[in-house]
């Protein structure tokens, strides 16, 4: 719990009866500033110090911020002053002490507000004060701001990305979606606050990003929009928000006049990858997809030790609660065999595709394997791509549409196919150990796929691109 103003000495000390705010400078400017900046509050109150010392913390640390270089800004530095009241109000329960902060409030906006600079005749015809209107507007900013009035877009997001379990990439783009929405807001004069965004407003927002003429993709926008509805969702939960006014709002859609779809890799197709000038890794990746209907990602990222007593243990992919095992094909032993040879358990099964060298990119391991799948894919005229659509309606996960597509044909149980390939299913369990039927099912599931067979030639893919 926040303290009690009428004990907190954040920033304080007592110097000959008044209490003055002290801010520690960093060791490298010391020798410029020496080890405290420190200025007089005039006062023996320790709540009304506490009222104060914000505007004079904001003031010192601008000071040093200049001092090493940083473009020093007051006024972002009073935000700050303002949203440290606001979440100290929102931590505490007591009334007295949540008048204490009412007091601490009104206290720091009167000394922002400043003495009046004259009188005017108001709607009654009394005289009533004036105050210089830049340093008003900056007043009722702080109070707004201090006494939740309006909160800043982004004000929460630490929190809410501490408990959000997904990947890099996504929480990306909920960083985007955010900084998109703010960056509206400003274009069109709106306040980028959590108080401001309206159905009415969301609604608009929605209309200028979906607009035809902007260049704007609706499928990246549908995306945006969900990871605002979400983060609103949690906002809700905590009642940091009233309502979310992106819930029901009606999402774009891709108008392009096509009504094609993903697909699997034809005959023809998969013949002309499989018997291409691709390279020894490449051959190897495409085998191991076509023959597991893993994804990509995961198949890239299989060390020695996922590759045991003739199992695969692929990592959890999409909404996968826990790793799964897949039985190694048994046109497949031969490639694993010479992939794990001479090496250690945790070494890579796929070293030619290694992970990003930064620990804070947002690419996916198999980026580059991606890439050179797309690259070689094309290479032999293995193509779909139509008007509208940014993706090829074949890529590398038209091997796992392929495996299902081919263990169907094969009459495998719906369930089997789906817990070899990682669907949502019901009472289905793999365990890597177990000599069960399970496991078992899901070999029979996996050797019932074969690759094309024959001595065709890759000269097919020719046929392949008017598919």
């Amino acid at each position: 719990m926040a303290q009690s103003a009428s004990t907190e000495t954040r920033f304080l000390e007592m110097h000959s009866g008044k209490w003055r705010v002290v801010v520690s400078v960093p060791r490298s400017l010391q020798p410029k500033l020496g080890t405290k900046l420190k200025r007089s509050l005039d006062t023996d109150s320790l709540a009304i110090a506490n009222a104060l010392k914000w505007r004079v913390v904001a003031e010192l640390k601008a000071i040093i911020a200049e001092a090493q270089g940083e473009k020093s800004d007051l006024r972002e530095a009073r935000t700050r002053a303002a949203l440290n009241i606001l979440k100290r109000r929102r931590a505490i329960i007591d009334p007295l002490e949540l008048n204490e902060i009412a007091d601490e409030t009104a206290h720091v906006a009167a000394e922002l507000l400043g003495d009046p600079i004259g009188t005017e005749a108001g709607p009654d015809g009394e005289l009533q004060e004036v105050f210089d209107p830049s340093r008003e507007a900056m007043a009722n900013s702080f109070f707004d701001v201090a006494s939740g009035r309006a909160v800043p877009i982004d004000l929460y997001r630490p929190d809410y990305l501490s408990q959000l379990k997904v990947k890099p990439r996504t929480r990306a783009d909920d960083k985007r979606a955010v900084v998109l929405l703010a960056d509206w807001c400003r274009t069109n004069s709106i306040p980028a606050t959590l108080q401001a965004i309206t159905r009415k407003v969301a609604m608009r927002f929605v209309d200028a990003m979906t607009n035809a003429g902007n260049g704007r993709n609706p499928v990246t926008m549908k995306k945006y929009f969900s990871r605002l509805s979400i983060y609103w969702q949690w906002l809700l939960q905590r009642e940091h928000v009233e309502l979310n006014p992106w819930q029901g709002i009606k999402r774009p859609t891709d108008t392009s006049p096509h009504d094609e779809k993903e697909r699997p890799f034809t005959r023809e197709e998969m013949m002309a990858l499989l018997n291409g000038p691709a390279s020894a890794a490449m051959h190897d990746l495409m085998r191991i997809g076509a023959l597991t209907g893993a994804r990509l990602d995961a198949v890239v990222s299989l060390t020695v030790k996922d590759c045991r007593d003739g199992l695969f243990l692929f990592k959890p992919q999409k909404k996968e609660p826990a790793p799964r095992v897949v039985p190694i094909h048994s046109s497949l032993l031969g490639i694993v065999a010479a992939r794990v040879a001479g090496k250690s358990e945790g070494d890579d099964l796929f070293p030619e595709w290694p992970p990003p060298k930064s620990s804070m990119s947002l690419r996916e391991r198999s980026f580059k394997a991606s890439n050179a799948f797309t690259a070689y894919r094309r290479s032999i005229g293995v193509d779909d791509c139509v008007a509208g659509k940014r993706r090829s309606l074949v890529n590398f996960h038209s091997f796992r549409r392929w495996f299902i597509t081919e263990a169907e044909r094969a009459g495998q149980p719906e369930h089997i196919i789906a817990a070899v390939v990682g669907h949502k299913r019901q009472g289905m369990t793999l365990g890597r150990y177990s000599s069960g039927p399970a496991i078992e099912q899901a070999r029979v599931c996996v050797e019932a796929v074969r690759l094309p067979e024959g001595n065709e030639l890759a000269t097919v893919a020719g046929s392949a691109t008017s598919h």
